[in-house]
């Protein structure tokens, strides 16, 4: 770990869900810490609790208790959603983009949210897809676009706006093995290049082992390996 303050740091969070009668506990004391451009996988058995963890992280959920902090400032449901569109880059298996909006304008979308479209705002969006190799397809619609190309544009929208920190939750779960393979190099270099930080949650062990760490959630806790 870097001697830099982390980019996040979960400290003991806590999570339920009430199921008839009962409560079932889903995360017992998760504690994480990212550095500054560091590489984390998460891995874990389907029902872990990964996407749980990761909407706390993002401030999407709030946690039963615990504490969230972004770049040393505690996340709490009103501060998280004021910060997020600027702190933070999300990638999903579906791909989320809007099927009216060209690649390019689905790219812009988290300048748009944030009241900053200009001409560097539009350089930029044509800069990042070209980066994931689609600069010849700035205008075509999401249903012109292969899977490998809308997780591309994906990618592209989720680093728009520089942010420090990217969540990536089964980015290839929707695409073949080729083509996830080379979505998860283009992700990776990407953050390489940008220092963002990564956090990504896959099911895939040799996706895993491409970043810097490897965590298991497992329990409800969060585990070396």
């Amino acid at each position: 770990m870097s001697e830099a303050s982390p980019v996040l740091q979960a400290t003991g969070l806590h999570k339920s869900y009430r199921s008839g009668d009962r409560r079932i506990e889903v995360l017992s004391g998760v504690d994480l810490a990212i550095a500054p451009g560091e590489s984390v996988a998460i891995r874990g058995e389907s029902g872990a609790g990964k996407s749980t963890l990761l909407n706390l992280l993002a401030g999407l959920d709030a946690a039963d208790a615990g504490e969230l902090h972004w770049d040393g400032r505690r996340v709490t449901p009103a501060t998280a959603t004021e910060l997020r569109n600027a702190y933070l880059g999300m990638v999903f298996q579906s791909f989320y983009l809007i099927p009216e909006l060209t690649a390019r304008d689905n790219v812009l979308m988290p300048r748009r949210i944030a009241g900053r479209i200009n001409a560097a705002a539009r350089s930029r969006a044509e800069s990042l897809l070209d980066r994931v190799g689609l600069a010849e397809r700035s205008h075509h619609l999401p249903m012109q676009l292969s899977g490998g190309e809308r997780q591309r544009v994906a990618l592209a929208r989720a680093l728009m706006n520089q942010p420090p920190l990217l969540l990536a939750d089964e980015p290839t779960g929707n695409l073949d093995e080729r083509t996830g393979d080379s979505v998860i190099e283009l992700l990776l270099s990407l953050c390489l290049d940008t220092r963002t930080a990564l956090i990504l949650v896959t099911h895939n062990p040799s996706h895993a082992t491409k970043t810097q760490r490897v965590l298991t959630l497992r329990s409800g806790k969060l585990h070396h390996g």
